[in-house]
């Protein structure tokens, strides 16, 4: 069973993803500091999503907002939750259509040659 650990104190993913936008890598910091440059790299990105930076997943915010729908959609009564499953099927098709889509502009062939490195 892999070890598990509380999660890092917001500031220090802060100060973490402020010192690889000044130039340091994730692989450096991992070797300075705990996290691992895998979890330093999601840091970065998903800052980047909640700055509007990137657009491939949900920024903080509409976590949040989901995490508590779906609560809300657990607590309901039975006769609710019918119409919270809907909504949520409905979120995964227009994710699922979203992706498609991206995949068809973007095909594989072209990902290796992609500026940004996909």
């Amino acid at each position: 069973m892999p070890k598990s650990r509380p999660p890092y104190p917001a500031e220090f993913r802060e100060r973490m993803v402020e010192l690889v936008r000044l130039g340091r890598t994730p692989e450096e910091l991992s070797r300075e500091f705990e996290p691992t440059a895998q979890s330093i790299l999601n840091w970065v990105k998903q800052a980047e999503r909640d700055q509007g930076v990137r657009k491939d997943r949900l920024t903080t915010d509409e976590r949040e907002e989901l995490r508590t729908v779906v609560s809300s959609a657990l607590a309901a009564p039975e006769n609710q939750r019918a119409h919270f499953v809907e909504l949520l099927f409905g979120i995964e098709f227009v994710s699922a259509v979203t992706q498609l889509a991206h995949q068809a502009a973007y095909p594989r062939s072209t990902w290796a040659a992609s500026p940004v490195g996909w």
